[in-house]
């Protein structure tokens, strides 16, 4: 049976933490590491399960990564000599960003790769990437509605491509962006709205050429084959997905104050602290600096009396994965928090609207969902006391133990195993804060 865990309403939160190492960073470290010449050394590299899985792929497709005494890492890049055909399935794991990046840069090369999942994963969409690297040239065969496992053969030749997503998305956009670094051309992603830029800085930093232009709401990013990366060094920053959960708590929690250092500032993720300062939230940022090529800052955050809002769906991709923890600080804000333009949400590691949805109302919380969002109706802390199932999904895990925190009574969730994913140190640092979290069996 799957351990629980159950979080009881208690003190206030008091204390400084840092925030654990960005997980979209992290994969793609690792990534471009992997295509490099040379040795890449990355320090504050987040160690969750997801980020394993990308160095067991990229270890099965020919580079090499190993932990130093420091806890610091050092990949050794194929380089020239390029990717090569694994001897077996490329197995990764929960990491939905971390399997469609990987295509993306495998499909580069002459190779023939069979990549496949766990359960969640297997169940999730590939072919918003599986479709326009096949436009590049690459074959690929899935199985029913284009999921995992996946074959794709390539021969190294591929086309440049100019392509529209029809969605914003970063993981689309990287894929083609880290396949088109080996065609004899330039490959074009038009975004029509502004997704995550983190595969474009961290190709700088490796010594690549990337354009971007804004245009309308989106942007314009190209780059020009065929390119030479070149190892370098990483420092990640910390997380503002992983850090969202500490303020929320501190939030929503009478008498609470935190700081939390280390935390990117990256205005393509920076959505969520928009729109809790929108709902009256006490956040403050300061000592900003400069971390592996983004903004860092810390946050200092107090509980608020927070106020219902209708969040912009141009806002969504800026915090899509923060719209369940978002929920959360709706519960106890007053009035109406409306959240559109999400349907994202629904093939994530869980149908998280639908998740969410389920975790508000079997805690008191009077909710309504829509095809492409939902409505929370806040006042007062809710009355919990509830069984969450989390679905395997971390992000509705840690939320349902945020709330319980706050609600009037304890909340259970089912599974806490897949927290490991994205943050494996959420609960000693909820402790350090004087957070009642208890692992359950």
């Amino acid at each position: 049976m799957p351990a629980g865990a159950i979080a009881k309403p208690g003190q206030a939160l008091k204390g400084i933490i840092k925030a654990p190492g960005d997980k979209s960073i992290s994969h793609r470290a690792i990534i471009l590491g992997a295509l490099a010449e040379g040795e890449t050394h990355v320090t504050g590299l987040l160690r969750g399960a997801d980020i394993m899985s990308t160095i067991g792929a990229m270890r099965a497709l020919g580079a090499k990564v190993a932990e130093n005494d420091d806890g610091s890492f050092t990949v050794t890049g194929c380089g020239s000599a390029g990717l090569k055909s694994p001897k077996g399935q490329v197995d990764c794991g929960n990491a939905g960003t971390g399997v469609r990046l990987i295509m993306g840069a495998a499909s580069a090369y002459p190779i023939k790769a069979e990549f496949t999942g766990d359960e969640s994963l297997r169940s999730r969409p590939m072919a918003r990437v599986l479709d326009p690297l096949r436009e590049m040239g690459i074959e690929a065969a899935s199985a029913k509605g284009d999921r995992l496992p996946a074959t794709l053969t390539s021969s190294g030749t591929l086309k440049p491509l100019d392509f529209t997503p029809p969605h914003a998305s970063a993981q689309v956009k990287s894929a083609i962006l880290l396949a088109g670094l080996r065609t004899d051309g330039t490959t074009t992603v038009r975004e029509t709205r502004l997704s995550r830029d983190h595969t474009e800085n961290m190709l700088r930093a490796f010594g690549a050429e990337v354009s971007a232009r804004p245009k309308d709401e989106g942007q314009v990013v190209s780059i020009t084959g065929p390119v030479n990366l070149v190892g370098t060094r990483v420092n990640v920053p910390g997380d503002p997905s992983s850090a969202a959960f500490p303020i929320v708590a501190a939030l929503i929690i009478p008498g609470s104050d935190i700081c939390i250092e280390n935390v990117m500032m990256n205005p393509t993720r920076t959505g969520l602290l928009e729109t809790l300062a929108e709902m009256g939230g006490d956040i403050r940022a300061d000592n900003f600096r400069k971390s592996g090529g983004e903004v860092i800052a810390d946050l200092h955050v107090r509980h608020s009396n927070l106020r219902g809002v209708n969040v912009p769906s141009k806002r969504a991709p800026s915090m899509i994965d923060e719209y369940p923890i978002l929920a959360i600080a709706a519960a106890f804000a007053k009035g109406d928090t409306i959240m559109e333009g999400i349907e994202e949400l629904r093939v994530k590691e869980s149908d998280r609207i639908m998740a969410t949805v389920e975790l508000l109302r079997r805690n008191g919380v009077d909710v309504s969902e829509s095809a492409d969002g939902m409505r929370v109706k806040g006042g007062g802390a809710p009355v919990g006391g509830g069984k969450v199932t989390t679905y395997h999904d971390h992000r509705i895990a840690m939320s349902a133990l945020v709330l319980g925190l706050a609600a009037q009574r304890p909340v259970e969730i089912d599974d806490a195993a897949m927290i490991a994913t994205s943050f494996p140190s959420f609960f000693s640092l909820m402790e350090t804060l004087g957070a009642n979290i208890e692992l359950a069996g």
